[in-house]
């Protein structure tokens, strides 16, 4: 539970809705405390984990960000990560792999405790340590070893990594306390101790939480929320779009129906409607293993000229996504339509003629797999099989999997093609590259090509971001030849508020960071 007080604002305006009360030397006005004040949540993005080492995903992130603190942090707007829990961080050395930083002093987590240095490198090694598949243990690649020094957090890389800022500015890096987080297994139960803006005072899995500012914070945001938040959290699109329906939430951001989201605009009457590029991007992967029947690049690159990304998102999504065709989405720095550019617009023919100069045999039969989890899984995959057996090339079965049957045999190499979806963990087009394509990469392709190697690790050298922009080009070109995964599309995000809550532009930028504390009741 919170340590959260009897603290109250004050208010001086009979327009926020005040009290009148006597008190000692005349009348004061005193306005609606925090708990009157709550603001209420709508999303389908539901929790994986509590305990950062243990969840990489969308839903789980946006709780981090607000129960937690990281060394770095984006503010709106900026895509450069800027010190939060850290006074300062910087490259200790030309060649990018010594990164030290130094604490904000009088950091408390939100039990009273003292947040050090110790605690950081604790946060760092316990990630690396218990490796949970559904963590981000995948981003720290290139991490060696944490040491501390009088106070100083210094982070050893294995290579030269010029995106290990970001990294540790989003869910990754948040700070956990050592004597409460094991070591060596993520913690249970509904327990979440940080130093963030807000505390978990109460928690229902797959339902609500509820937070209440931390009155212990000490950070970059320069007064405590003035609000308590509650989040619902909906299993199904068609769920949340009732509560919002019933004005029984106050801010929806989470997936409704395609058919019913795409009637919503900035003109609807009474809300407030906010939309940018989304943080979530969906793509095919293949198995290039030599016993898969999309093993050969041909077949690939078929597949790459008959798939029709503007059908997907609108029948299927009613336009409430956009086509990509680069690896990396709009929004991030080094976005291309690589993709486009190689193969146009779908053309059968083509498709047809790469196949037979192969001497690849016809018609080419495999499985894409989705799992339960991804929503509309079921319906893409349908989309995909019909506009490649509408060739005559290809026959496609398609098959749902639970998800962890889904995983296993992504990891096993036992699916052909596959569904796949990745969200913006950081603004860095690393984070859309090295996991992806590069050698032991996240999805399990098999695809390994020593020139995309060498031109990630060119990347990982430049501090200047924008100087390895034709890097990440060339690896796009690459990529777009050799088509181990297939861009489909990226998400938009939406935020929508009742017409007297303000802040929820906030919730949408491309940082990803979820910024509760920006809302407030006007």
């Amino acid at each position: 539970m919170s340590r959260f007080g009897g603290r109250r604002a004050v208010w001086l305006g009979v327009a926020m809705g005040v009290i009148v009360t006597a008190g000692v030397g005349g009348w004061s006005l005193v306005g609606p405390g925090p708990e009157e004040r709550t603001i209420t949540v709508g999303t389908t993005d539901g929790i994986t984990s509590l305990d950062p080492a243990g969840a990489y995903d969308t839903g789980s992130w946006r709780l981090f960000g607000n129960l937690y603190q990281s060394l770095m942090t984006f503010t709106p707007g900026n895509a450069e990560p800027v010190p939060d829990a850290a006074d300062q961080c910087r490259f200790a050395d030309s060649e990018l792999t010594v990164y030290r930083c130094t604490l904000r002093e009088g950091l408390r987590f939100s039990d009273g405790g003292a947040l050090t240095a110790e605690d950081v490198k604790h946060s760092f090694d316990r990630i690396l340590k218990i490796a949970d598949p559904r963590g981000p243990a995948e981003l720290f690649d290139t991490l060696r070893e944490v040491r501390v020094d009088d106070g100083v957090v210094e982070f050893r890389l294995k290579t030269s990594d010029a995106a290990f800022p970001y990294k540790i500015a989003g869910g990754a890096g948040s700070i956990v306390d050592s004597e409460k987080y094991p070591a060596d297994r993520l913690l249970r139960g509904d327990e979440a101790i940080g130093s963030g803006p807000y505390v978990l005072d109460e928690y229902e899995p797959g339902s609500t939480v509820r937070l209440v500012p931390n009155e212990e914070y000490v950070g970059l945001l320069e007064k405590l929320p003035t609000h308590h938040v509650e989040i619902r959290y909906y299993a199904e699109p068609e769920d949340l779009s009732t509560a919002w329906a019933k004005r029984e939430i106050d801010v929806n951001v989470g997936d409704m129906p395609s058919a019913e989201m795409a009637g919503i605009g900035p003109s609807s009457a009474g809300i407030r409607f906010h939309e940018q590029p989304g943080h979530e991007v969906r793509s095919l992967a293949f198995n290039l293993r030599p016993s898969s029947p999309v093993s050969d690049r041909a077949v690939r690159q078929a597949v790459a000229s008959l798939v029709n990304r503007t059908s997907l998102a609108r029948h299927v999504h009613q336009r409430t996504v956009e086509p990509l065709y680069s690896l990396i989405p709009q929004g991030v720095n080094g976005h291309a339509a690589t993709f486009h550019q190689r193969y146009g617009e779908p053309d059968a023919e083509r498709a047809a003629e790469l196949l037979r100069r192969a001497g690849v045999e016809t018609p080419v039969r495999f499985e894409i797999a989705y799992s339960t989890e991804q929503p509309a899984g079921a319906e893409e995959a349908g989309t995909l099989s019909s506009q490649l057996e509408s060739s005559g090339l290809f026959e496609v079965t398609i098959r749902e999997y639970g998800d962890d049957a889904f995983r296993k045999g992504m990891e096993k190499g036992t699916l052909d093609a596959y569904l796949v979806d990745r969200f913006r963990s950081h603004p860095e087009a690393d984070a859309y590259t090295a996991p992806l394509v590069g050698t032991d990469g996240v999805y399990h392709t098999g695809y390994s090509d020593r020139r995309v190697d060498r031109l990630i690790r060119a990347t990982r050298r430049g501090y200047d971001r924008g100087g390895v922009l034709e890097q990440f080009l060339e690896i796009h070109r690459r990529v777009a030849v050799d088509v181990p995964l297939l861009p489909l599309w990226q998400g938009k995000a939406y935020a929508l508020t009742t017409d007297d809550i303000a802040g929820a532009q906030y919730l949408t930028d491309n940082s990803g960071v979820w910024r509760l504390w920006e809302l407030d009741r006007i």
